[in-house]
């Protein structure tokens, strides 16, 4: 009974602290939005504040701020102090994400994103209702791209003005630059997941480590901490919870995001299938299913056309075949993974960092069906 009750506190404190995160970090979202509107419109004029209205909107829509909370949990369990840079730290963080969700987008072709249009077809709608000339849908993804790579770059702006001393924010500032580059590489991958035919495990799980394990646990978690100031041990020992509990938490995203309601996962549940998104839970029932089962899946994954009766007989599939199960027992082990690591390696940071981190794991554990 105490471990019930200790798991359901550790979740409880992860949770709480993550919202006082979110709150400061939404709040220095929006005296930015702000500041950013007024002046690009005073500089470089209306059409400039409509393509970045359209990042901003994606950016202020926020979700979690998970990443932006551990840049700046990674900073404050090892010692740092100075509130008013890590904020901007983490914002600048939150901003980067904002742009890679652009950019996922297009490539996923979504339409939607935490409750509204996604950038692409915002502006894509902007310009059809005024009937302008050439491709709207063209138009729509230009300018989406362009906006989220301007976001970018004013993020790293942000970045390379933190108030640091020179050699740690250079240092700092590659490593974020590093995770980055590893994570487009897992994005390469899953784009030719998705059309090369046959994919086994190990392909995806190379995409669940440099994609989202990098890219949403390791990556703030060790800038967070590079910013602080510290040596190699404690990014060093937090590297496998990080890698461990980042492959849960995609595949955990992986489930929401075909069995979820849209409000869980902030885009609409049909949409791996139509993408032709290869996951635990596709690549295990192509290889367990019946032929026949098999051959149906095959059809729908990437079937733009999908329609809500073929996604639900996918469901059942991926029910049948074993392939939910399996995916959520991969889940635990990876999860439980994380927490024998962090245990083990506790002496490296605050006590309350390591119960934030214990919590994130846990509340993994519960998000998984």
């Amino acid at each position: 009974m105490k471990a019930q009750v200790d798991t359901k506190a550790d979740v409880d404190y992860f949770a709480q602290k993550l919202g006082e995160y979110k709150t400061l970090i939404d709040k220095e979202i929006e005296t930015y939005t702000k500041q950013v509107q007024k002046s690009t419109l005073q500089k470089f004029g209306a059409n400039s504040r409509i393509a970045m209205d359209a990042y901003l909107e994606i950016l202020s829509r926020g979700g979690k701020r998970i990443r932006g909370a551990l840049t700046i949990l990674g900073y404050e369990m090892v010692g740092g102090q100075d509130r008013k840079m890590i904020m901007q730290a983490a914002m600048a963080v939150e901003m980067i994400h904002a742009y890679i969700l652009i950019i996922d987008d297009i490539a996923d072709r979504s339409p939607t994103r935490r409750g509204g249009p996604t950038a692409h077809e915002a502006l894509a709608a902007y310009h059809k209702k005024r009937a302008w000339a050439d491709d709207s849908k063209h138009f729509g993804e230009s300018m989406a791209m362009n906006a989220a790579l301007t976001g970018n770059h004013a993020a790293q702006m942000l970045l390379a003005n933190l108030d640091v001393d020179a050699e740690l924010l250079v240092k700092a500032i590659s490593v974020l630059n590093y995770a980055m580059v590893t994570t487009g590489h897992g994005q390469f991958n899953d784009i030719f997941n998705e059309v090369t035919g046959e994919v086994t495990e190990r392909d995806v799980d190379n995409v669940l480590e440099w994609k989202t394990a990098h890219y949403t646990l390791l990556n703030p978690l060790t800038f967070g901490m590079c910013l602080a100031g510290v040596g190699c041990g404690p990014t060093d020992a937090i590297a496998t919870y990080s890698l461990e509990a980042g492959r849960a938490f995609q595949i955990t995203d992986d489930i929401l995001g075909v069995f979820g309601e849209e409000f869980e996962s902030g885009k609409s549940p049909l949409d791996d299938i139509r993408e032709g998104k290869r996951t635990i839970l596709t690549v295990h029932a192509l290889q367990n299913a019946s032929q026949t089962d098999k051959n149906f899946l095959m059809q729908m994954l990437g079937n733009a056309r999908l329609t809500s009766v073929e996604f639900k007989r996918c469901k059942e599939i991926l029910v049948e075949s074993g392939s939910l199960e399996y995916a959520q027992d991969r889940a635990e082990k990876h999860i439980q993974e994380a927490l024998r690591s962090l245990e083990e390696q506790k002496s490296f940071w605050s006590e309350d960092g390591t119960r934030f981190l214990r919590g994130l794991a846990l509340y993994l554990l519960g998000r998984r069906s």
